[in-house]
């Protein structure tokens, strides 16, 4: 998967997470506010592959390393 849709996937999932976090503690629903918390890590994690990939890719390039894709 290339950066950008791990980083779009990561943001929505955050997104979701929190509206679900919100909504479980609004509620007094443990189990969506859990589920939100868990949502809302997964989508940060997911964001932070897609970065690490830029930082991966920009240090191929700034090597010259090319790679079987290219």
């Amino acid at each position: 998967m290339s950066a950008n849709k791990d980083k779009l996937k990561g943001s929505v999932n955050s997104t979701v997470g929190s509206v679900k976090e919100a909504a479980g503690q609004a509620t007094g629903n443990q189990r969506l506010e859990a589920e939100g918390s868990a949502q809302k890590t997964k989508g940060n994690v997911q964001k932070l592959a897609g970065s690490v990939k830029d930082v991966i890719k920009k240090g191929k390039d700034l090597l010259g390393v090319k790679s079987d894709k290219d």
